[in-house]
């Protein structure tokens, strides 16, 4: 059998969180980070798409609901950006969701966090280090 050889580009090209509640959780999302989304009907499946532009870097997803989506803070980790993680951690615990990691440092890289959302999933934040002038 020959070897599958994937291209050298980033390799994620989309994400869905799992939801109970599509509304609320558009609301929660809407609040925290003042994203727009797009409802839909999705193989029988409830979907709210996060916003994309075509030629911009990053991928896009959705808020999901239907029988095969449980939300839960045990599964694979969704990082969105955001230039100020404190100010986001704030909106999430201001709109029902907790903090499970507070900001922390990784170095050159940046910062990361944590919070669950109104759903019970773990979402992760990053946020660049900011570049001092010299």
């Amino acid at each position: 059998m020959d070897e599958l050889k994937v291209p050298a580009e980033n390799p994620v090209v989309y994400f869905e969180i799992p939801v109970e509640d599509i509304d609320r959780a558009i609301k929660f999302y809407t609040a925290v980070f003042n994203f727009s989304f797009e409802k839909q009907i999705i193989d029988h499946n409830e979907m709210a798409l996060f916003p994309f532009r075509d030629g911009q870097r990053g991928i896009s997803g959705a808020l999901a609901k239907g029988g095969a989506y449980k939300p839960t803070k045990d599964g694979v980790i969704v990082y969105f950006k955001t230039p100020d993680i404190e100010s986001t951690l704030e909106l999430a615990v201001k709109n029902k969701g907790r903090v499970l990691y507070p900001k922390t440092s990784i170095g050159e890289l940046g910062f990361v966090a944590e919070f669950e959302d109104s759903e019970g999933n773990r979402i992760a934040l990053h946020q660049t280090k900011e570049l001092k002038n010299s």
